[in-house]
């Protein structure tokens, strides 16, 4: 990914409203990414974290949605699986998140929803290497395969709010 100002982060949102645009924090871990190890960026805001936001380039250009979470009803005695980065991990730290529709289907009421990491760091836990058991080989296009999957799907799901 390349490298994005708060500027064109802040351009980027496709279906958020004038009020959640204009009071959201752009977190200093955003603007200091590694920009090139990255497909996207994506955060929690730290005033509201019913809000949470994703920007990722679509054509070369950012596209951001602005992601709301669902009131946690999962018991964190099970597993569940963020549906953009497929990591496995308890329950209570995957979230429903839901993004108004950009354009006249948002205006409508329209949401897209989906299940990711409560604390939306897909982009770190595809990077993230398990421990070798003894014995145990890497295989390098494994976590190739995750982190391109990853993009593929957050790609995926921002156009599709994006409409």
């Amino acid at each position: 990914m390349r490298p994005l100002s708060e500027e064109e982060i802040r351009a980027s949102f496709v279906n958020g409203t004038p009020a959640e645009l204009e009071h959201f924090e752009l977190p200093i871990e955003v603007l200091v990414a590694e920009w090139e190890r990255l497909d996207a960026v994506a955060w929690r805001d730290r005033a509201n974290r019913r809000l949470g936001y994703l920007v990722t380039l679509i054509d070369e250009e950012p596209v951001g949605i602005v992601l709301r979470a669902a009131e946690s009803t999962m018991s964190r005695h099970r597993a569940a699986i963020c549906n953009l980065c497929h990591t496995q991990q308890p329950a209570d730290q995957v979230t429903l998140f839901s993004a108004r529709r950009a354009g006249p289907a948002g205006a409508k009421g329209d949401s897209l929803g989906s299940y990711l990491c409560a604390d939306l760091s897909c982009q770190e836990n595809v990077r993230l290497h398990a421990p070798l058991a003894p014995a145990e080989v890497r295989d390098g296009w494994q976590a190739l395969r995750r982190i391109e999957g990853l993009a593929r799907r957050t790609r995926e799901f921002v156009a599709n709010v994006r409409g």
